[in-house]
């Protein structure tokens, strides 16, 4: 008799267990290994019952199944809903400021070229980082969406310092379950218990609804007669106070600086460009054709400096504490004025160079420069510099000497000028030149000779060919 209890319990267990478990996915089961523990454990508990003569066996063993089942799958759509993508398959990405040069440590975020929830592709720019001497892009490392911005405009960042973070998957926020609505704000928020009310109520202050019996007084016209010692000034409300940006600060200092360590003086010449212009108005057109560049002026002024540092290598050379560096070569440097701010780029080894490599150098510099795409290493250096202010409609100024360097050619515009040649007046396109130096290191004398080989060579440009 016993026995026969036992098989009949057991089939009745087995059918209910079948019957619970076959509403649940089989990959459930096998994820929570401790329903089935307790599972088993619950058949165990059908022995000992069994062996107890207890007739309700059965149905306390379907209510156990039906609250795992219940719980396994309560548990399992929220494990799975919850999860961030993104955050656990590694698909966020950071964006770092790059390496800016040798001698810049920090920058500043000048502007974000993208905004939050914005759609980038690897490689592409999404912010700039304005330094002392250039402006440097930061590139997203991967194609997705911007997440988020760890920095802001106008903080200063190092070059490694993280600024973005970049969700390569769109499906970057948090999933919430389609059966569970997030909770609406009326909802989340309680109103006020009507004693509270009442209370708040009364603290509001009331509108007044009668006029006041004392009329306001009129303010009386002022003096149309103000003191003298009292000066008259714009209003704030005219005025507009904008930040200097780093690359203004920098020509600020090195300026100034320069001013304060040399002893700057500055000796002027006028140069006749009747053959330099008719030169370059004969061979333009074949020059254009073999070179694919234009002829200018201002490799002619280059090719004349070279002239001229080659004669007088003190121009060239730089004072080091209390020695002097000769260089035994030539780097001009050309000073190009830019929508940002003054930056210096380089022509190396310039007195390798003939015209159509000047020309074809500066024209890639000037185009670096005005778009912003320079790099440091391409305007660290330079053993003297050439700034033309007659490209603006300068007529004459007095340049400053770019540090280290110890000198500065200034060009101007050109200007027909009544000339005294062979006897006769006559009309000649004149430009002023001037030369600013560092008397500490360079003499008059060395000055003048320099200025006058440039005025020679411009004026007479076979004596580049026959090195006279």
């Amino acid at each position: 008799m016993l026995s026969l209890v036992r098989r009949k319990l057991a089939a009745t267990a087995s059918s209910s267990l079948s019957g619970s478990l076959g509403r649940v996915r089989s990959a459930v089961v096998l994820s929570h290994a401790n329903q089935a523990l307790y599972l088993k454990r619950g058949s165990e508990h059908i022995h000992s019952f069994c062996n107890q003569g207890n007739p309700n066996v059965s149905a306390n063993f379907d209510v156990q199944v039906l609250n795992v089942v219940s719980n396994i799958r309560i548990h399992n759509s929220t494990s799975v809903w919850s999860r961030s993508y993104s955050s656990d398959s590694g698909e966020l990405v950071e964006a770092v400021v790059p390496y800016m040069g040798e001698s810049i440590t920090d920058g500043t975020i000048a502007t974000f070229l993208r905004k939050p929830g914005d759609h980038v592709d690897i490689d592409e720019p999404i912010a700039q980082v304005e330094t002392d001497k250039v402006t440097i892009d930061v590139a997203s490392p991967e194609s997705g969406i911007i997440k988020e911005f760890l920095a802001k405009e106008g903080d200063t960042v190092e070059p490694g310092t993280k600024i973005a973070i970049i969700s390569k998957s769109s499906e970057g926020v948090t999933h919430v379950a389609p059966s569970e609505k997030p909770p609406s704000k009326a909802a989340s928020e309680p109103s006020p218990a009507p004693a509270e009310k009442e209370k708040m109520d009364k603290q509001m202050p009331k509108a007044e609804t009668t006029l006041p019996k004392d009329k306001p007084k009129v303010p009386s016209p002022p003096n149309s007669r103000s003191s003298p010692s009292e000066p008259q000034l714009p209003p704030k409300e005219r005025e507009r106070r904008v930040p200097m940006t780093r690359l203004r600060k920098r020509v600020a200092t090195r300026l100034k600086d320069s001013q304060n360590t040399f002893a700057l003086l500055t000796t002027f010449n006028d140069v006749d460009m009747t053959n330099l212009m008719k030169l370059r108005s004969e061979y333009k057109d074949a020059f254009l054709e073999k070179h694919g560049v234009k002829l200018g002026l201002m490799s002619g002024f280059v090719k004349a400096a070279v002239s001229g540092l080659q004669n007088q290598p003190i121009i060239n050379a730089v004072i080091d504490g209390d020695d002097i560096i000769y260089r035994d070569y030539i780097d001009i440097s050309i000073a190009v004025g830019t929508p940002k701010g003054l930056v210096v780029p380089v022509i190396r080894n310039a007195e390798r160079m003939n015209f159509a490599d000047i020309e074809k150098e500066i024209n890639t510099l000037a185009k670096k420069a005005t778009d912003g795409s320079i790099s440091i290493d391409e305007m660290a250096g330079g053993s003297f510099t050439i700034s033309n202010g007659g490209v603006y409609g300068s007529l004459l100024s007095t340049p400053i000497i770019n540090p280290p360097q110890s000198a500065i050619l200034g060009m101007h515009s050109i200007v027909n000028h009544p000339m005294v040649v062979g006897g006769q007046i006559v009309s000649r396109p004149m430009m002023y030149i001037a030369l600013t130096y560092d008397h500490r290191l360079i003499d008059g004398r060395e000055a003048v000779f320099f200025l006058r080989r440039i005025k020679d060579v411009i004026e007479d440009p076979r004596r580049l060919l026959l090195d006279i």
